[in-house]
């Protein structure tokens, strides 16, 4: 049998299995480094197969890292588990952990024959906490030649071109009163919010078309005739690039710091993580995939259909060390988008099962193909 056919061979023997993975997630949604039972599962499926798993890997509790062979080239398929809070998995991180582990279940027999080592990385806290920037730092990604995902979207898109993201968690501190009585006597942490969201809404007209200021509050005080004395919020701010979103990041800064002087609140903003950075596409990994998805029948948009592209990702860090793609797969959503309840609904509908199987197998083909003399000696010396 030929490698290619072994690898379909092994897509479809590991159909069963990747479905109910992704399912299985599906109905027990995990928040970012609280994955436990998700990490669990997702290796367990890598461990029956025959990999050595090994957990909390680098001194991360929800990580791990499931590798079968020890070629000198070393390929790895980044595989996330983590849901959004009220949401469930609403950016069909289940979807991509069946992905990532049929991905591995093809091309396992065949890693001795093409002299490889094959890992499975679970990353977690991909949602807002930077999971593999911290597995970056740690060495996860060392001896790594080449890292491929597939994420689900709407629709095909090819190419991942993120924004760089910053994440804030916001905090006023203010003193309490009673409001009716004695509101004279209370500093309003409330208000100190209400200045800084208006004066970013104000600011948003200088800045540059493609920067994005969001967020929210996660605390609004204590009771309605209470002076709020606390209130806390998380913040992003997502520009083209690391060093766009440096230039921005203090103007942004400086709205947080007027509700402070306005209202005489103590201020603390701490990052939740480090910067999200834009992603640097590998071009021959991007066109074999491209290639061997469009041989599945999947068809893929550009315009205005391509927008979840733009969203960040962790994963743009490691695209920065090591060559890496991070295609979108379909998974006929619409109406719904990403981190909607209905786009939840949709990456457990046979649309998703589908996205999955096709994923997997054309990531498998993608890493087959990097084992080709000209991309392999490519990839041993790419590592930047």
């Amino acid at each position: 049998m030929s490698a290619d056919a072994t690898v379909r061979d092994g897509a479809r023997r590991a159909e069963g299995r990747i479905l109910a993975l992704s399912h299985d997630l599906h109905a027990h949604p995990e928040v970012a480094w609280e994955e436990e039972r998700s990490c669990v599962r997702v290796a367990g499926v890598l461990s029956d197969a025959g990999f050595t798993v090994e957990q909390q890997y680098v001194g991360l509790p929800t990580a791990f890292r499931a590798h079968v062979g020890s070629g000198p080239l070393h390929l790895a398929v980044c595989a996330e588990y983590d849901a959004l809070p009220g949401l469930g998995h609403a950016c069909g991180h289940n979807v991509i952990s069946a992905i990532s582990v049929g991905t591995a279940l093809a091309l396992a027999p065949l890693v001795d024959e093409l002299g490889i080592t094959l890992s499975v990385l679970g990353t977690p806290a991909e949602e807002g906490g930077g999971g593999k920037i911290d597995m970056l730092k740690r060495g996860a990604f060392e001896g790594v030649h080449a890292a491929v995902m597939a994420h689900p979207g709407p629709v095909d898109v090819a190419r991942a071109e993120p924004y760089a993201v910053s994440h804030s968690h916001i905090r006023y501190d203010g003193k309490a009163a009673h409001a009716a009585a004695y509101p004279e006597r209370g500093v309003n942490a409330a208000d100190a919010f209400t200045v800084a969201q208006v004066a970013i809404g104000l600011l948003r007209q200088q800045l540059p078309s493609s920067t994005r200021v969001h967020g929210m509050m996660t605390r609004g005080g204590e009771a309605p005739n209470a002076i709020p004395q606390r209130t806390e919020g998380r913040w992003y701010v997502r520009a083209e690039t690391l060093e766009e979103l440096a230039r921005i990041e203090p103007r942004v800064a400086r709205c947080f710091e007027a509700g402070a002087v306005a209202t005489g609140c103590e201020l603390t903003i701490a990052p939740e993580s480090e910067p999200y950075s834009e992603f640097r596409t590998d071009e021959v990994l991007l066109a074999s995939y491209v290639r061997h998805a469009e041989g599945l029948g999947r068809v893929f948009r550009t315009g205005a259909d391509s927008l979840m592209n733009r969203a960040s990702t962790d994963m743009g860090n490691v695209s920065q060390v090591i060559p890496a793609i991070h295609p979108y797969i379909g998974i006929d959503s619409a109406p719904a988008v990403n981190h909607q309840a209905e786009f939840a609904a949709a990456s457990a509908a046979p649309a998703a099962d589908r996205a999955a199987v096709d994923g997997a197998l054309a990531l498998a083909l993608t890493l087959l193909d990097a084992c080709g003399s000209a991309t392999r000696e490519y990839l041993l010396t790419a590592r930047r």
